[in-house]
């Protein structure tokens, strides 16, 4: 529905004089299920996507800060939960709260993601001369994962048209030779982006990565949905234990901590059911005006 019908609106707030080439937004509606508190359509500069993990950290954290969703009169726990309906599926945030004078204070969101699994391990992808292995794992939406050095690019920001070319290159590639779609949801098909992994920067964190997502799209954050796909082959390759955090940095040095919480199937494909968690901090609130006399009214990339 929203596709057909507010796809001006997306391009309007996402793409520039409003927003930017590496714009993303969350749209609040009504919950599609009895108990849940919100469904959440997620947009960018390419479309619309069925799972964000920074996305419902970010959601939640605005949810409970201006009182959007849940009120402080409901009493002051430690904690909120609260349920999401995502294109992906149920979601189910929860947040760490503190209370300074009449306000709540969002200190960190975890979230249990959709069931995450690998769909084809160690792809080999030719890109020009170099040949690539490339994992390719569902964390609410597909994503084709690379080592860095293999790839032959750091993962830093004087490198970033290198890795969002190369980025949209691999993505491409493993479109062409695989059909990448989830066994038990058909409309969930297709490359969303890729992530390039490297040894991390920070002592505390286990890897750093950059997403490249959408249409050449960088994400800022360690990518909630990519987190939960990494987690899913490191779990694949012997190297994820129950219950022991798992630290993603991202190419700016933020950080979210993932954990298996329990492991399912997914057609014929072992899975597990990872927690996300992650910060927050509200920047601001604007206003967007369309005028329509404006010529950019629709919005315009470069």
């Amino acid at each position: 529905w929203a596709m057909k019908r507010l796809d001006h609106l997306r391009k309007s707030i996402m793409l520039e004089p409003r927003g930017h080439t590496d714009m993303y937004g969350a749209l609040l509606t009504e919950p599609v299920t009895r108990d849940g508190h919100a469904g959440i359509l997620f947009m960018h500069n390419e479309g619309w996507s069925t799972m964000c993990g920074h996305g419902i950290i970010a959601v939640t954290t605005i949810a409970l800060e201006r009182g959007l969703i849940w009120s402080k009169d409901e009493g002051k726990p430690a904690t909120v939960a609260l349920r999401y309906d995502t294109p992906a599926g149920r979601v189910e945030a929860q947040a760490r709260v503190t209370y300074r004078d009449d306000s709540v204070h969002v200190t960190s969101v975890a979230f249990r993601n959709v069931p995450s699994f690998v769909f084809e391990p160690s792809l080999l992808v030719t890109v020009g001369s170099r040949k690539i292995p490339v994992d390719v794992a569902f964390g609410g939406a597909f994503y084709a994962i690379v080592d860095a050095e293999a790839a032959g690019v750091p993962i830093d920001g004087a490198h970033l048209p290198e890795l969002r070319k190369l980025g949209m290159l691999i993505a491409r590639e493993v479109e062409r030779l695989r059909h990448v779609v989830h066994p038990n949801e058909p409309g969930l098909e297709g490359i969303y982006g890729t992530i390039f992994t490297a040894p991390s920067h920070l002592p505390d964190a286990h890897l750093r990565n950059v997403t490249i997502f959408a249409d050449a799209e960088v994400d800022r954050s360690p990518c909630g949905t990519g987190t939960a796909a990494v987690m899913a082959v490191l779990n694949d390759m012997g190297l994820l234990l129950d219950d022991v955090p798992f630290v993603h940095e991202s190419i700016v040095g933020t950080t979210f901590k993932g954990r298996v919480v329990d492991r399912v199937e997914v057609g014929e494909r072992p899975a597990i059911v990872p927690e996300i968690e992650g910060s927050a901090w509200i920047t601001g609130e604007h206003a967007f005006l369309i005028d329509g006399d404006d010529p950019l009214r629709a919005g315009f990339r470069l």
